[in-house]
């Protein structure tokens, strides 16, 4: 049984469009859902022993806190940011779904193209579903 959230197809779009934009300092990719998380990318450098369960719990909660800054002085919502010793963590969100990409070190402007590329992407997933 295939346990997978995306489709192949919807998974190679995301790994394409972060590898073109952050180059190799892309760290993993992970798509998420309110009921789901797969991972869609791992460097080969690293580890598979992060908690992604915990982490999408985390990340879940800007389904509800996107709500709460609509209508600001700020403008739209674009994406989240944290920064850790080993690196950055950039969510983006869509209406039901969303994406963490971790990344090394870059340049604020390289994170704002990055949350600018996924937004159409994670927008057109939602329009392919897998088959579980």
């Amino acid at each position: 049984m295939d346990d997978s959230l995306l489709t192949q197809t919807a998974r190679e779009e995301l790994v394409s469009a972060c590898r073109t934009t952050v180059g190799d300092e892309l760290r993993s990719i992970t798509f998420f859902t309110d009921d789901g998380v797969e991972q869609v990318y791992l460097r080969s450098d690293l580890s598979r022993t992060a908690d992604l369960v915990g982490f999408a719990e985390q990340e879940r909660l800007g389904f509800r806190s996107q709500q709460a800054y609509r209508e600001t002085q700020l403008g739209e919502y674009v994406a989240t940011v944290r920064m850790f010793e080993h690196g950055y963590l950039v969510r983006v969100l869509d209406e039901s779904s969303g994406v963490w990409v971790t990344a090394d070190s870059m340049s604020i402007e390289r994170f704002e193209e990055l949350a600018s590329v996924l937004k159409p992407v994670l927008a057109d997933l939602e329009t392919e579903p897998a088959s579980r």
